[in-house]
């Protein structure tokens, strides 16, 4: 059969419509960013990107979407477990919470923050006479960003643990291997490159965030400025070009580690099946060494 017939009927007018939608909702918005930002001149261009301002909201932004996005690794993976492993009461109602971060308007969920952390808060109100003071300070913003990326840890790590064959951690359990021994040497290789896509999902979305932040953190400059809100506060200056060149170094950042992401597809297939054959390793060799 010839490599046409195996294509789908309209391939290539499907394929013309793939890349005129892209071209105009992708490319060409990113691509007037990058010509507006280049009529600067380079020592303009330069001057805007290297403001102080601008630098201290890169390295806030790193930061907490650093933080944020390691805090859901670990939160969104024992998330993913309970999902996975568990049945309990309420067990569909909280998978359906998981994607409300994705739902809801980034502006509902830096409201809700604020609300609960603010000084007047339900949990602000006892906190801050403790001295923990969370809302409107750089504090507030790694909590901001873990509420909108959390999603994206459990959603791709649940379908690698309803994939994995339980019978290899029952057999490695049978062989005497601790339920930590089981985790560390069976599991968790298994999981790993999933979890990495997550994590580096989260850390992109934190970088990029704007509604959930911009409610809770207090934009103040120096101390809790977010990158997106030097954006936006060129834009309420009418300095375009300062905010476009700004923006275009997230969005070169952002392409830069997307990069990596996307080599995370073809490294988790080469190391699930690498880690599956770990694990079988693993098993044979305590069943080697089991007593007879």
């Amino acid at each position: 059969m010839s490599r046409q017939r195996r294509l789908l009927p309209g391939f290539g007018l499907s394929l013309g419509i793939t890349v005129f939608f892209l071209t105009m909702v992708v490319v060409l918005p990113l691509a007037t960013l990058a010509v507006r930002a280049a009529g600067l001149g380079w020592a303009e261009f330069w001057t805007r990107i290297a403001s102080p301002a601008a630098v201290a909201s890169y390295r806030l932004t790193v930061v907490s979407s650093l933080i944020a996005a390691a805090a859901n690794a670990v939160l969104g993976f024992i998330t993913a477990w309970v999902l996975v492993r568990g049945r309990f009461p309420g067990h569909r109602m909280l998978d359906t919470i998981v994607d409300l971060p994705f739902a809801v308007p980034g502006s509902v969920g830096g409201i809700a923050i604020a609300a609960m952390v603010g000084p007047n808060g339900v949990l602000g109100r006892y906190l801050v006479p403790l001295g923990i003071e969370i809302a409107y300070t750089a504090a507030a913003v790694p909590f901001a960003l873990m509420f909108a990326g959390l999603p994206f840890v459990i959603r791709a790590v649940q379908p690698v643990l309803e994939s994995l064959d339980r019978s290899t951690e029952e057999a490695a359990g049978m062989l005497g291997a601790s339920p930590i021994q089981t985790f560390v040497r069976v599991i968790l290789p298994a999981v790993q490159p999933a979890l990495g896509s997550g994590f580096l999902m989260a850390f992109i979305r934190g970088l990029g965030e704007f509604g959930t932040v911009i409610f809770v953190s207090g934009n103040i400059p120096f101390e809790s400025e977010v990158t997106t809100q030097v954006i936006y506060s060129r834009i309420d200056q009418y300095d375009r070009a300062g905010a476009a060149a700004i923006a275009l170094v997230v969005l070169l950042f952002t392409v830069l580690v997307s990069a990596i992401a996307g080599t995370v597809g073809p490294l988790r297939t080469y190391l699930l099946r690498r880690s599956a054959k770990q694990g079988q390793r693993y098993v044979s060799n305590r069943s080697s060494l089991a007593p007879r």
